[in-house]
């Protein structure tokens, strides 16, 4: 049960906040952040879990019970097939498959996506901003405010974290001709990434474990990874090396 100290949980959930929306946003910059990605990453998991334990949440608050793991599984097993059978479409009809020519994957091996999808997702990016989000920010959120509430500010500070591999995303890409036509595709994404927040908030609160979101999210960008450089070929632009630098994804 989330033991409730008003002054100090608020100050703590007002915290980590800023904190989540700042990391991604300015730390994700620097170049040691983008070559020891998943190390640091996983530092920072470990960081904002220690924080949370010590501000009175626990394995049950976190959704880190060992009793829920399978039942979080179960949870987020039928969604994660749905985008899976999703991701496969994509990849297998000739017309959608211009909505994966993602140049930072479709520039990669496949040794290099292997990695990806084995190492750098997984822990880099899944298991870190599960922890955060859905873990240690909404629980703290919840000692403050109702679960509704909760979780469309989670939601929105995940949108939030979602700025700048965004803006990454669109030049490498070169996909936005002008200021505005960026701004409108910033704002797109934001508003995308806190939609699936609350998805994965839901889960989480649903199954009352982390196994549920973290299942679909490793479903959602190991999948995208898969699929667009299983596609790579059909398009030209498709043989031009591009590394994947820290986007979040």
């Amino acid at each position: 049960m989330l033991r409730r100290r008003p002054g100090r949980d608020a100050v703590f959930a007002t915290a980590l906040c800023g904190a989540l929306a700042a990391y991604n946003n300015l730390v994700g910059r620097q170049p040691w952040h983008k070559t020891w990605y998943p190390v640091t990453n996983l530092g920072a998991t470990g960081a904002v879990l220690a924080a949370a334990a010590a501000s009175g949440l626990t394995a049950t608050d976190l959704g880190l019970r060992h009793d829920k793991l399978l039942g979080g599984l179960q949870a987020g097993f039928r969604p994660a097939a749905t985008l899976a059978a999703g991701w496969l479409v994509l990849a297998a009809v000739p017309a959608t498959r211009p909505a994966l020519a993602d140049k930072r994957i479709t520039g990669l091996t496949w040794r290099e996506v292997a990695y990806q999808i084995t190492i750098r997702i997984p822990v880099g990016t899944v298991l870190w901003e599960e922890a955060a989000f859905r873990g240690a920010l909404q629980a703290s959120l919840r000692r403050v405010m109702p679960g509704p509430a909760a979780i469309a500010v989670t939601s929105g500070v995940f949108g939030v974290w979602h700025i700048r591999p965004t803006i990454d995303a669109l030049r490498i890409n070169q996909v936005a001709a002008s200021r505005r036509a960026a701004l409108g595709s910033v704002t797109a994404a934001l508003a995308g990434s806190a939609a699936a927040g609350v998805l994965l908030s839901w889960l989480r609160e649903r199954s009352g474990s982390l196994a549920a979101p973290v299942l679909l999210h490793l479903t959602a960008n190991c999948g995208a990874a898969l699929a667009a450089r299983s596609v790579a070929s059909s398009w030209p632009s498709s043989g031009r090396r591009v590394t994947i630098t820290g986007t979040g994804k």
